[in-house]
C-alpha cells in the first residue's frame, strides 16, 4: 500500500446502511489517474464556453484586455490553494466530496453542505446544457433549410424561442444523460479524448480573428472605459469574487476526482499544470475574439455561438459547433455531475446510484431555467457566480480549518461510513452548521440587494463583493473557535 493511502476492508463496512460502491473509499490498486489524467480533466473543464463568456463579459463590463486576463489568472490562483487543500484528503483515504464532509458536519449533516453544492452544479449543468443546445441548434440550422424554417415556439414566462432552439437543448440533455448512465470512467476517456481538440478549435478561432481584424493590435487596442482608478477598483473586487466563484465549486468537489489519483504529486502537479494555464489562455482567447468583433462586424458578440453562426461558410459552421459541443460536453459532465450525483446517492447511498443521482441532477438542470442564468453579463458575474460563492466560501473554511487544524488530516476511514466518531448528536454536527450559517448571513442583504428584492445601506453591498472571502474567513474562524469552546465527546 502506497504510504499516503489510507484504507479499509469493504467487508468491514459494506453492510453499513451509509455505504454504496459509488461513494466507497478507492483502493490503492482502483487508483488509475496520473498527472496528466488530472491536467487533461481540468483542459476539458477551463476550455469552454462559460469561460469564453467570463471573459467576454469583463470586457462588456468595462475592463480592456489585460485587465480583463489578470483577473481571472488572480482569481484562479487564489481558488488553487484551497484546491489543492481540499484535494489532498481526496487522494489519501479515496473518498468523494459528501462522505469528507461527514467529518465536520456529522454523518447526516452532511448532507447539508453537498446538497448546497449540488444544487449550485445542477444550476450549471443548465447552463452548459443550453450552451450545447445552441451549439446543437445553429450547427442544424446551417446544415438544413428545414430547420431554419422552424417556428418561434412562446412557452409564457419559461421563455419565447425557435423550436430548433428547445429541439437542440433537449438533443443535447440527452446526451448528456447517456454518457451519466455509462460512469465515471467514461468521463475520463472522455476528457482525455477531447482536451487537445478542444484548444486546437480554440487557437483556429483566434487565427480567424487575428487574420479577419488585421492583426492584434487591432483586436487589443480598445482602452478601458472606467474614469478613475477607484471607479476601476469598484469594478474589480467584485469580478475578482466572481472569477473566484467560477471554480469555487470544484474547490469543495475536488475530491471527486482526486480519489483516483495515484498519489498526491499526482494530483497536485495535475491541478497547477491543468487549470491556471488553460484557463487565462482561453480567457484570452475570448477576450481577443470578442475585441476583433468589434472591428469586423461593428459589435461586440461575447457568445461564441452567436459569432460562428454569422459565418457563411456551412462546412466551417457546423465543424465549430462539434467543436463547442465537445467543449460543453467535457465541462459539464465533469464538472456539473459528478458533485451533484454523488451528493443525491449520499442522501441514501442504500437505494439511490451515482447513475440515479445523476438523472435527478439532468431534471433540476431543466427545471433552473438555465436560459435566463446567462441572460446577460451582469447578472451572470454579480447574480449567479457571487450569489453562489457566498454559500461556498463558508463550507471551504469549515472542511479546511476541520481537515487540517482540529483532525491534523487524520481521519477515522470506518468511521466515515458507520457510526462512531462522526456521529455527533443525532449524526448532526451542530458547531458545523452554526458556522456555516453566520458564515453566509452577513451576505444576505447585498444578494438580496443585487436581485432588486430589497434596498439596504452601502455596507451591506459593498461586503457583497467581497463574498466568498467574507464567508470563508467567518465560518473558518468560528468553527475553530465553537470546537475549542464545545470539544467533541
Amino acid at each position: 500500500m502506497h504510504a499516503e493511502i489510507r484504507e479499509v476492508p469493504v467487508e468491514e463496512i459494506a453492510d453499513s446502511p451509509l455505504y454504496n460502491a459509488d461513494i466507497a473509499p478507492v483502493p490503492a490498486a482502483g487508483r488509475k489517474w496520473g498527472k496528466w489524467d488530472i491536467a487533461a480533466l481540468w483542459v476539458g473543464m477551463s476550455v469552454c464556453i462559460p469561460t469564453y463568456m467570463l471573459a467576454s463579459s469583463l470586457i462588456q463590463g468595462g475592463m480592456n484586455w489585460w485587465e480583463a486576463i489578470l483577473t481571472i489568472f488572480l482569481g484562479n490562483a487564489i481558488v488553487l490553494v484551497p484546491m489543492l487543500l481540499v484535494a489532498h484528503a481526496g487522494t489519501r483515504y479515496g473518498v468523494p466530496f459528501p462522505v469528507l464532509t461527514r467529518a465536520a458536519f456529522g454523518l447526516l449533516g452532511a448532507n447539508i453542505p453537498s446538497l448546497l453544492r449540488g444544487i449550485v452544479a445542477c444550476g450549471w449543468f443548465g447552463i452548459q446544457t443550453w450552451i450545447g443546445g445552441a451549439a446543437t441548434h445553429q450547427m442544424m440550422a446551417a446544415g438544413f433549410r428545414w430547420w431554419r424554417a422552424l417556428p418561434v415556439v412562446d412557452l409564457g414566462f419559461i421563455g419565447t424561442m425557435s423550436l430548433g432552439a428547445w429541439i437542440g437543448f433537449g438533443l443535447f440533455w440527452l446526451l448528456n444523460m447517456v454518457i451519466i448512465w455509462r460512469g465515471i470512467e467514461s468521463i475520463r476517456f472522455l476528457e482525455k479524448l477531447g482536451a487537445p481538440f478542444l484548444l486546437a478549435i480554440g487557437l483556429g478561432l483566434l487565427a480567424w480573428a487575428w487574420i479577419r481584424a488585421g492583426g492584434l493590435g487591432p483586436m487589443l487596442s480598445k482602452p478601458d472605459r472606467f474614469d478613475s482608478t477607484r471607479q476601476l477598483l469598484g469594478f474589480f473586487f467584485p469580478a475578482l469574487t466572481g472569477m473566484v466563484g467560477f471554480w469555487a465549486t470544484l474547490s469543495l468537489n475536488i475530491p471527486d476526482f482526486t480519489r483516483f489519483a495515484r498519489s498526491q504529486r499526482d494530483q497536485v502537479v495535475g491541478q497547477v499544470l491543468g487549470l491556471n494555464t488553460t484557463m487565462p489562455l482561453f480567457a484570452f482567447i475570448g477576450v481577443a475574439v470578442t475585441s476583433a468583433t468589434v472591428v469586423i462586424f461593428g459589435q461586440e458578440i461575447w457568445n461564441p455561438v452567436d459569432l460562428l453562426g454569422r459565418f457563411s461558410s456551412v462546412p466551417v459552421v457546423v465543424a465549430s459547433m462539434i467543436g463547442l459541443v465537445i467543449a460543453t460536453l467535457t465541462t459539464n459532465l465533469a464538472a456539473n455531475v459528478v458533485a451533484p450525483a454523488n451528493a443525491f446517492t449520499n442522501l441514501a447511498p442504500n437505494r439511490l446510484s451515482f447513475r440515479a443521482g445523476g438523472m435527478i441532477t439532468g431534471l433540476i438542470g431543466i427545471v433552473m431555467m438555465p436560459w435566463k442564468l446567462v441572460g446577460d453579463p451582469s447578472g451572470y458575474i454579480f447574480t449567479w457566480l457571487i450569489g453562489y460563492s457566498a454559500l461556498l466560501g463558508p463550507i471551504a473554511g469549515i472542511l479546511i480549518a476541520d481537515y487540517y487544524i482540529i483532525r491534523r488530516m487524520e481521519l477515522d476511514l470506518r468511521g466515515l461510513y458507520r457510526p462512531g466518531p462522526y456521529s455527533f448528536s443525532g449524526g448532526f454536527n451542530v458547531r458545523a452548521i452554526v458556522a456555516l450559517g453566520l458564515g453566509v448571513l452577513p451576505n444576505i442583504p447585498g444578494f438580496l440587494h443585487t436581485i432588486k428584492l430589497a434596498t439596504v445601506a452601502p455596507l451591506w453591498t459593498q461586503l457583497y463583493a467581497y463574498a466568498w472571502f467574507v464567508g470563508f474567513g467567518i465560518s473558518f474562524t468560528l468553527y475553530l473557535l465553537l470546537a475549542r469552546a464545545f470539544p467533541e465527546r
